[in-house]
């Protein structure tokens, strides 16, 4: 866990834990104060407990919060050496131990809004053909950011994103058009699947062959890092690959892993033994919940559990599938609210309509054996099967039908057995092995102890410094953001002060703008006409300085009253054009408000009286 000297940002990581149900203990403390910091400057509050204050009176700047302290910098192929490597070695290694039917399984941990899962399925198209990656591959890209799950589920991205990262080739193969951007293809989507997943608090996803988490272990600290390493450990296949970003070499000092290949961080499981699956934290203490609280646990409790689970109500209707049951059994959401004895569900993996039925009568749990089950391009499983009936009021109301997956005990059995077998063997010549190695251990120990220090120290200063070049260029494109909309409003300013220039001009009467200290303001092209003064001449001069034929000191009165916001009447004024003719011009003179009220200045109208 991060060890936080600060009381104060202790206790705020403790209120969002309690409150908002996401534990940021495992975060490293100066990356964390980075982010939270950020957004006290944006609300202007002055210290950890006044920004506090101000997430309990405005709980929706904890998604300012949150999306500040989960920067989702990230791209198609980003560090494009990485994933030359990856189709050259890493797919034709992964699909080499597959035989022509198997399914193959990925997992993007850290996903964000998607890239790096779609990558992954264009590497794997492009290895093994359309046809076989629709009905083989599952690509699991998992986030705790929803928003940003959103986002990929929509697969849909500006050409920004795309380009240089992706080829016209692949463009043109993968993406179709969408308005002004591109949605990768709908048929290849289905095999990538997003779900809400934190490698903290949740149990990893099994059997994965390939599992990609690039760029994310650097914001925990070491010993959240050494814990999720064994659940990536439990996830892997045998023959599984941890591929990891460019700022992240802690697999090569875990003897969990061994590299593939240290230049671009990629790794193997290691034969030493996997260690025991790691317990997830324990919960802190906390307050009693509140019933609205209560009942979101419960929803989320469902929706976590490691275990299949449904629940059918009285009448024979599917009411609820937690996310395991869904992926199991390939439920959509058009599938929730229908009769059960309409779904394949119902009878298989097993018959269950007559086995609701008992239940919904004896009103007693009844375990239905075990059953197999293959998933469409998945390895057969083996689910022992419960149905419990549900009492919420006293009587049966419904009944729960729970899966659990047992594939995995009888696999561990045989191979306890086998392996304790040929630990006995190996046992007597492992222990003259022991005893010379010790000898050299204690001289190596020393030496190992000091290294170790230093690598620690500079893994931690690179991963500090990735992480903080990360914040950058989440604060670059904000910026790149504002200077295009500030060229767009420019444009848009520009063109209304051309279609206003234009106007003026187009008018056949003299048009003079003043502002509240009788400036000239607008001098237009029929004014230069009238006069023999250029607009240039006359700009930012006070008007009753004008030396023209226009009689301006009897102009003063009515102009201080359109100031005032008085009706002015038109005066008729006997003048001298630019040819020095003596002619009589009509003067309307009216204030120029603005937003309807306040008077900014005046505006002249002058034309020459016919009479």
């Amino acid at each position: 866990m991060t060890e936080i000297d600060d009381p104060q940002l202790e206790r705020l990581l403790e209120y969002l834990r309690e409150h908002r149900g996401f534990d940021f203990s495992g975060y490293k403390s100066s990356t964390l104060l980075r982010r939270i910091q950020k957004r006290m400057q944006e609300v202007d509050a002055k210290d950890l407990g006044e920004y506090q204050a101000y997430l309990e009176a405005s709980p929706e700047e904890f998604t300012h919060l949150f999306n500040t302290i989960l920067i989702n910098v990230t791209s198609f192929f980003r560090d494009p050496e990485t994933w030359d490597y990856a189709a050259a070695e890493v797919m034709p290694r992964l699909l080499a131990g597959k035989g022509p039917n198997d399914a193959v399984r990925v997992w993007s941990a850290g996903a964000a809004a998607g890239q790096e899962a779609y990558s992954i399925a264009i590497l794997l198209c492009e290895a093994m053909g359309e046809n076989d990656f629709r009905s083989r591959v599952k690509v699991y890209a998992t986030d705790v950011d929803e928003d940003a799950l959103t986002q990929g589920r929509h697969a849909v991205y500006t050409p920004d994103e795309l380009k240089p990262a992706i080829s016209d080739e692949r463009l043109e193969r993968f993406f179709e058009r969408s308005g002004e951007g591109r949605v990768f293809r709908a048929d290849l989507r289905r095999s990538v699947i997003f779900g809400h997943h934190d490698l903290m608090r949740h149990p990893p996803i099994s059997r994965v062959d390939l599992l990609v988490c690039r760029n994310t272990l650097m914001y925990f600290t070491t010993d959240a890092q050494r814990r999720i390493l064994a659940s990536f450990h439990f996830a892997l296949n045998p023959n599984g690959v941890l591929f990891l970003g460019k700022a992240e070499a802690i697999a090569s000092r875990s003897e969990l892993f061994e590299a593939l290949e240290h230049r671009w961080h990629i790794f193997t499981k290691s034969d030493h033994p996997a260690p025991p699956r790691p317990p997830l934290p324990a919960a802190p203490t906390r307050h009693q919940p509140e019933p609205g609280d209560r009942e979101l646990l419960h929803r989320s409790g469902f929706e976590a559990a490691p275990v299949a689970q449904l629940v059918v109500d009285g009448h024979g209707v599917l009411v609820l599938a937690n996310t395991r049951a869904r992926v199991m059994f390939g439920l959509g959401a058009g599938q929730i609210g229908r009769p059960l004895k309409d779904l394949e569900l119902s009878y298989r993996p097993v018959e269950l309509r007559s086995a609701i039925d008992e239940v919904m009568a004896n009103g007693t749990a009844l375990r239905l054996g075990e059953a197999e089950w293959r998933p469409a391009g998945d390895e057969s499983l083996h689910l022992s099967v419960e149905v419990t009936p549900l009492r919420p009021a006293g009587t049966v109301a419904g009944v729960s039908v729970s899966f659990t997956d047992v594939t995995r005990f009888r696999l561990l059995q045989f191979d306890f057995e086998r392996t304790q077998r040929e630990l006995e063997t190996a046992y007597e010549e492992l222990q003259s092995t022991v005893e010379e190695l010790e000898t050299t251990n204690e001289e190596l120990q020393s030496t190992n102890e000091e290294l170790e220090t230093t690598n620690e120290e500079l893994h931690s200063s690179n991963e500090e410094l990735e992480t903080m070049n990360q914040e950058l260029q989440s604060a670059n494109e904000e910026l790149e953001t504002t200077n295009r909309e500030l060229g767009q409003r420019t444009d848009q300013l520009d063109h209304a002060n051309a279609f206003l220039r234009s106007i003026l001009t187009s008018l056949d009467s003299g048009v003079v703008v003043l502002d509240r200290e009788m400036r000239v303001q607008e001098w237009n092209r029929a004014t230069e006409d009238l006069w023999g003064l250029r607009d240039g001449e006359v700009q930012g001069e006070h008007f009753l300085n004008l030396d023209v034929g226009l009689p301006v000191e009897q102009l003063r009165q009515p102009i201080k009253a359109a100031l005032a916001g008085d009706a002015v009447e038109d005066s008729v004024l006997d003048c001298v054009n630019r040819r020095g003719r003596t002619v009589r011009c009509r003067i309307n003179v009216s204030p120029l408000r603005s937003n309807g009220e306040d008077v900014k200045g005046v505006i002249l109208l002058m034309d020459l009286d016919p009479g």
